[in-house]
């Protein structure tokens, strides 16, 4: 299989026909929402009523970082992004949980951390790595008898998830500023790290929720090589 060229930095391709853009999602966007600007935008250029976009791989709106978009026939590859593997970088809080398992929802627990030492972190750390088990959170875009997770979830229903296999390449702890562990994530297609936080924190006989993350690399996509999705669209309308 050879990949496309992602689009260049500040050239402009052929989009129409076809291109592959990386672009740094901003915090507090969905992914549709990144997918939706850019197909407006497009619209306005090219003058056209219709244009094929979308993306390969949500990004929850508290994420940022690389979020892969196709145009055109390259919309047809999508289904291939998804399978490659992504690095992470973010941030979990010690100490307590979400029902959401990141900052969106509000904490629903506490729990004791007198006993959690770096040590520990440490034996909880590698259990993770390699194939295991996740299950992913109930606040998600997985569909239930034809219904996304989260809503049911805001309905207040109670749904069991089974769990999924998933392969952690790396998870390794790169600061620590009590109550908040930085880290950096290696894994497979269909990880949660929202749900890896989490079991992080009942692993250490405690809990953890995610405060911050960014997606930094899709199989051989880089964030260095995204777009700022602003200036993008700038770089569009400066073409009108």
């Amino acid at each position: 299989m050879t990949d496309p060229d992602p689009l260049p930095k500040p050239e402009l391709p052929p989009f129409i026909d076809g291109a592959t853009i990386l672009v740094d999602k901003p915090k507090d966007w969905t992914s549709f929402d990144v997918v939706n600007k850019i197909r407006g935008a497009l619209r306005r250029r090219f003058k056209v009523k219709k244009i094929k976009v979308g993306h390969s791989g949500t990004l929850d709106p508290m994420a940022t970082g690389l979020l892969v978009i196709c145009t055109g026939a390259h919309t047809k590859r999508l289904h291939e992004f998804t399978d490659y593997e992504k690095e992470y970088s973010g941030t979990l809080r010690l100490g307590a949980t979400t029902p959401s398992y990141d900052a969106e929802t509000s904490i629903d627990a506490t729990f004791p951390l007198d006993h959690v030492n770096e040590s520990l972190m440490e034996e909880a750390r590698i259990r993770f790595l390699g194939n295991i088990q996740q299950v992913p959170p109930l606040f998600s875009a997985i569909k239930v008898d034809g219904q996304p997770l989260y809503k049911k979830a805001r309905k207040g229903e109670s749904v069991e998830i089974a769990p999924r296999p998933v392969t952690i390449h790396n998870f390794d702890i790169t600061n620590v500023e009590w109550p908040d562990v930085d880290f950096f994530v290696k894994c497979s297609k269909g990880t949660y790290i929202r749900s890896l936080a989490h079991d992080f924190g009942k692993s250490l006989n405690s809990g953890a929720y995610l405060t911050q993350l960014r997606r930094e690399r899709v199989g051989p996509f880089h964030i260095d090589k995204a777009w700022n999705l602003d200036a993008l669209i700038d770089v569009l309308k400066d073409n009108d």
